[in-house]
């Protein structure tokens, strides 16, 4: 009968260093499942996400050489009509060169050109906000000028305040 000796602390170690890696992948793998599940019913329930402001900006682009390139110019007439087509498709093929490297050298410009138009648009609509609620939600009597007394007597059927021209 031959007797088996216990596992050294070394051979332990690496039996449970292979469990755990084991446990991580099988974590790893499951989370990955998971979120490509979670995209796709996004995808179906949503549509398409919207790409980076590189990406985005190319599209533009795109259609709207397309749109140029596929216009008549009712201003040229008829004579000149291919000739301006093919006028209109060079100037607009020279464009789209003269960007899309730019694009493609800097796409991260573009998500911060984004968020700073965002930012500058939140700002903006805050300070908005804010003015049309002291012209709109004015009470006559917390206003620090009215403290004086009012200057009509006459009836108090607004906000409004008499001025005499006289």
């Amino acid at each position: 009968m031959s007797e088996e000796l216990p596992p050294s602390d070394a051979a332990r170690d690496e039996a449970a260093d292979e469990v755990r890696a084991s446990d991580a992948d099988a974590w790893a793998t499951a989370c990955a499942e998971d979120l490509q599940a979670e995209k796709a019913r996004r995808r179906a329930e949503h549509g398409t996400p919207p790409g980076s402001a590189a990406e985005e900006l190319k599209k533009l682009v795109d259609a709207v050489a397309e749109k140029l390139s596929g216009a008549r110019s009712p201003l040229l007439g008829a004579v000149a009509g291919p000739a301006a087509q093919q006028v209109v498709r060079q100037v607009v093929q020279q464009a789209k060169d003269a960007v899309e490297p730019v694009i493609e050298r800097n796409p991260d410009i573009f998500d911060h050109l984004a968020a700073a138009g965002n930012e500058l648009l939140a700002a903006y609509r805050s300070a908005v906000q804010a003015q049309e609620r002291r012209w709109t939600g004015r009470d006559d009597q917390d206003d620090p000028r009215d403290h004086g007394g009012r200057r009509d007597d006459g009836d108090d059927a607004g906000p409004g305040e008499r001025i005499d021209l006289d």
